[in-house]
């Protein structure tokens, strides 16, 4: 595998996993949750993840084509759950409360840290586009897994790096950001959405 290749997925894979905006959507989230809790937290999100976009690297192209649903269709969709996932936060029934208040059943490492944060709509079509059985060798597809699973691990490092943010800013300073972070995860939700309409209008144009 050449090492330009190689250096074209990493800085693909590095703007859709996003390791540095998880950083900030990861102390939001975890703001009130002991030291422990958050190691487990970044843990199961990058497992998840690692799970998550890896199958699509296998079977992502097959499994999508078999229902008939196109890629972007995925994220306008993706989109849609993140914005709603967002108002939550700023109207204060967010994942960053008492984790003792939490929806039963709900694990904030699954939804949205796994998904649609670190295993984004865009970071699952990277991962399916860059491994595509019709124009890449099965070397380059290796090489593309190893890429995913070392920025993943990166990402990993970045969310624990959130503890000394966390002390440092207070409950106060949590409660803000918590918030700050549902509106931003509601605007990146929306762009989202209209990227995926652009691209589904530009299919529709006349060749």
């Amino acid at each position: 595998m050449h090492a330009d290749h190689l250096i074209k997925d990493a800085l693909i894979l590095w703007a859709t996993i996003d390791p540095v905006g998880t950083l900030a959507i990861f102390a939001g989230l975890t703001a009130r949750l002991d030291q422990k809790a958050r190691f487990r937290t970044a843990l199961k999100a990058t497992l998840y993840s690692a799970i998550i976009l890896i199958s699509a690297v296998l079977v992502g192209q097959l499994l999508l084509s078999a229902m008939g649903i196109r890629l972007i269709s995925l994220q306008v969709a993706g989109g849609i759950i993140l914005f709603l996932f967002g108002l939550k936060m700023i109207f204060g029934n967010g994942a960053g409360e008492d984790p003792s208040h939490a929806e039963e059943g709900h694990d904030i490492a699954v939804f949205p840290l796994a998904v649609p944060s670190i295993a984004s709509p865009g970071a699952i079509m990277a991962a399916i586009v860059l491994t595509d059985n019709h124009t890449h060798p099965i070397s380059d597809q290796l090489g593309t897994v190893m890429v995913i699973c070392l920025i993943l691990g990166i990402t990993f490092l970045f969310m624990l790096a959130a503890a000394p943010v966390i002390r440092l800013i207070g409950n106060n300073g949590a409660s803000i950001l918590i918030r700050v972070m549902g509106m931003l995860l509601a605007a990146l939700s929306i762009e989202l959405v209209f990227e995926g309409l652009n691209l589904f209008n530009l299919l529709q144009l006349p060749s």
